[in-house]
């Protein structure tokens, strides 16, 4: 069943590249689509060339500016890996590409230069403006001697609701004053867009993003997500890796000698003390040392000889100053 399934998709996926729609009974195709808008552009422009110059005044008023709110266009897949955040213009097909991870994109309708004003190159957004003011360059008033000098931002300005500039150049991609003109090929060499595309394009691009303006983009671009995204969704996106848990540190609680205050048990001890702290040996009485004194002489005192035994005297007879 699913080689069937395969060959299914792959063959209604074929004819959705040219064919846009259906007219009754047969089908649309966007080169006769396409080839339908110049041949109205070609009669319009014969019909202004009829007409008489112009003229605005020098410095013109671009009247209200109302709250327009954001609008996301298609998202299409590219068949090959582009930046996201960068921006890829298409002059063929008429397409702007805001590239999103997964090989995906914004697509915006856009209008592009007329004959004789495409181009092609590398720039980056150096800066992105809300209702613009618009000055036309001395080479464009040259061409058309009715122009203003300036007109302020505002819904009758041509750049529209937002505009942003694409390097040192004067191309920018912008709004427009009359979204009729979004599709064809008839501006001075600028990207003009709806300008609820371009407020949901200006609210996602950044200052610096890569802008590239081809006049064909060479890789495949498909409305419908490719078969292999239905097997391998995980694959377009990087896995993150993970996060590494960090270590905990051990500290180390150093011993503290004993400032003489009383040992006090922990709580466990009152409901187990034989089990959850060690005993602690009972304190040894110390002996008491016997001291013994020793006598000693003294330095002051004379001691008395020990006393003869003496006879018994004898009583004598003495002639105490008598006649000899």
């Amino acid at each position: 069943m699913l080689p069937v399934l395969v060959v299914g998709v792959v063959a209604a996926a074929g004819p959705a590249f040219a064919q846009s729609g259906w007219a009754g009974s047969s089908p649309r195709f966007e080169s006769d689509a396409r080839r339908a808008a110049e041949q109205a552009e070609a009669e319009r422009a014969a019909r202004r060339a009829s007409y008489g110059p112009v003229v605005y005044p020098k410095h013109m008023d671009g009247g209200e500016k109302p709250d327009i709110k954001p609008v996301a266009p298609p998202i299409v897949y590219f068949d090959q890996a582009e930046k996201p955040g960068s921006i890829i213009i298409d002059t063929q097909s008429r397409k702007l590409y805001y590239v999103l991870p997964g090989k995906r994109a914004y697509q915006y309708p856009i209008s592009v230069g007329r004959e004789g004003f495409t181009w092609s190159g590398t720039e980056r957004i150096s800066g992105i403006a809300a209702w613009p003011t618009w000055t036309p360059p001395p080479e464009m008033r040259q061409r058309q001697p009715g122009l203003p000098i300036t007109v302020s931002g505002g819904l009758n300005n041509p750049q529209g609701a937002r505009a942003l500039y694409l390097g040192n150049t004067v191309y920018r991609i912008h709004g427009t004053n009359n979204e009729r003109t979004v599709g064809r090929a008839n501006s001075s060499g600028c990207f003009r867009m709806a300008n609820e595309h371009v407020v949901h394009l200006a609210s996602i691009a950044k200052v610096g993003a890569k802008v590239r303006v081809l006049q064909a983009y060479a890789g495949g671009v498909s409305e419908t997500a490719p078969l292999s995204s239905l097997f391998s969704f995980w694959e377009d996106e990087p896995a993150k890796p993970a996060a590494r848990r960090k270590a905990k540190r051990r500290v180390r609680k150093k011993k503290t000698k004993s400032t003489g205050a009383a040992w006090d048990p922990p709580l466990s001890s009152l409901f187990s003390l034989w089990g959850d702290e060690p005993a602690k040996p009972a304190p040894r009485r110390k002996a008491a040392r016997r001291v013994v004194k020793k006598k000693t002489k003294s330095a002051g005192a004379k001691t008395a000889p020990p006393q003869a035994k003496t006879a018994k005297a004898t009583p004598t007879t003495e002639a105490s100053g008598g006649a000899r």
